[in-house]
């Protein structure tokens, strides 16, 4: 009798059917087989953490094992949920951090530079931050760049154009959010300027004045008692930005002290949300500065780890979610000068970011009194080119030390991965940087985002619903539908 007429045996029925119901319910120790039960049949999560690497696409992700011993990995990645998600905005497909930091939000599309605001630039977005704070939950925004940068300014605030710093850093005071921590405000480099005929406050006094504790310090961040809103900023640069993970120095908080102290103040009977950024993944990226994007992917992702920590004391009411909002640089593991032959183990000969780098550089250049020999000695120290010793893929060529030496001395060249040298400290640098990566194997595409879609790692209550492929809008939905917002009280 043919399979398919007819009445099929009992038995074949009954192995048929549970067939079907293995792979209905099975799935894969990373959670990217099985299809997610409805949201709303998970518990609801008290604790909830969305860390957002910024430019961090998946090759930033595997980039960062070359910082790595062999023995390590990345916690994210040991998350057993997978999922992938579109980043374009609504009016291009290659989004800024203003457009997808307000679809992580929001989960609503808007056009590039807008902050949390319909793209008509007329109608507000509530964000899940402000959706956690209405119903009692407290909430915390954490980033290694300016604290009003687009992404951190997406979750605490709503306007037109993500360059007015000012305007946004002022709504942390009148946001009721109970803590701030990483970078400064940039807008307050702007308090001194004339609004209409009256200065304008500056930042920091706006906080105190909203009932905010404002610190600068690891021990004075330690001092703060929980339940006392606090702004907490360490060591910045002329745009608001904590030190790329590789120059911080000893005394400046790291992105992940941020977050433990975050954990810590915010710990309370009623939960909390926590939003942390790697802002600084982004900026190493466009710069193409492919050591210190992976560092500060690591630096992220021991951020992630201090949440991992925490939820092993509340496995059951803890949900972590970390994801991106683009991807930046077009970053390749692999490229055409090293074929098959990368060595991406040679970039933890660089000690020093490029814009560090360069204003070493600067520095010699003003002085006058480095010569070009003096110079590739410090390279050398600093990225390793040059050191046959070490590994004979370091040696430099006579043709590459053209390149530098028409670099340093104010010539014009081609940087050994094909980018514009200019005979400038940061046409050095910049050639420096591309040699090293070249030799590694690395290969950019661009110095701006682009729109390859980004990871989602997920663990905890609720993170089956982050699997699969989706638009980022899903991400702020999926957390408003599991905590169940607007439902609590």
């Amino acid at each position: 009798m043919p399979l398919l007429s007819g009445r099929k045996p009992l038995s074949l029925t009954l192995t048929f059917l549970m067939f079907v119901l293995f792979l209905s319910t099975a799935a894969c120790a990373d959670g990217r087989v099985a299809q997610a039960p409805a949201e709303g049949r998970f518990p609801v999560p008290k604790y909830i953490f969305l860390f957002i690497g910024d430019g961090m696409g998946p090759a930033q992700v595997g980039l960062s094992g070359a910082v790595l011993d062999s023995s390590s990995t990345l916690a994210m990645t040991g998350f057993p949920v997978l999922g992938t998600i579109t980043t374009h905005a609504e009016d291009r497909y290659i989004t800024d951090s203003g457009a997808a930091g307000t679809a992580l939000a929001t989960g609503s599309k808007t056009s590039v530079g807008t902050i949390s605001m319909k793209s008509n630039h007329r109608d507000t977005l509530r964000t899940v931050a402000e959706l956690a704070r209405r119903d009692g939950m407290r909430v915390g925004i954490v980033s290694s760049v300016g604290i009003d940068n687009a992404t951190p300014a997406c979750f605490f605030s709503h306007n037109a154009k993500r360059s007015n710093y000012y305007d946004i850093a002022a709504q942390m005071a009148s946001s009721g959010f109970d803590y701030f921590g990483g970078g400064f405000a940039e807008g307050d480099f702007l308090q001194n300027r004339l609004n209409g005929s009256v200065n304008r406050t500056d930042i920091p006094t706006l906080m105190r004045s909203s009932g905010y504790r404002v610190v600068s310090d690891r021990s004075s961040l330690r001092s703060v008692q929980p339940g006392t809103k606090c702004w907490a900023y360490t060591g910045y640069d002329g745009k608001a930005a904590m030190s790329f993970e590789m120059d911080r120095k000893e005394q400046d908080i790291s992105l992940a002290e941020f977050t433990r102290e975050g954990i810590r103040l915010l710990d309370n009977p009623n939960g909390f949300f926590m939003m942390v950024e790697g802002g600084k993944i982004d900026w190493a990226c466009h710069a193409n500065d492919a050591a210190a994007a992976a560092h500060d992917v690591v630096a992220f992702d021991d951020a992630v780890r201090e949440a991992e920590a925490f939820s092993r004391s509340h496995p059951d009411e803890t949900l972590i979610v970390v994801t991106a909002d683009h991807e930046c640089g077009g970053l390749s593991l692999g490229n055409g000068r090293r074929g098959y032959d990368s060595r991406i183990s040679l970039l933890r000969r660089q000690k020093v970011s490029l814009e560090r780098f360069t204003r070493k550089v600067a520095g010699w250049q003003a002085s006058r009194n480095v010569s070009f020999s003096m110079a590739l000695d410090s390279v050398k120290v600093y990225f390793g080119l040059g050191d046959a010793s070490a590994d004979s893929s370091l040696v430099l060529s006579g043709e590459e030390r053209t390149v530098l030496s028409k670099a340093y001395r104010g010539g014009s060249a081609k940087g050994a991965a094909g980018s514009a040298a200019s005979g400038s400290a940061a046409g050095f640098a910049s050639a420096v940087t591309a040699m090293l990566n070249a030799k590694a194997g690395i290969g950019w595409a661009s110095n701006a985002h682009t729109a390859v879609p980004v990871q989602v790692f997920a663990a905890g209550v609720g993170s089956e619903a982050f699997g699969g492929y989706y638009d980022n809008t899903g991400i702020a939905g999926k957390l408003i539908r599991l905590a169940r917002f607007g439902e609590r009280r």
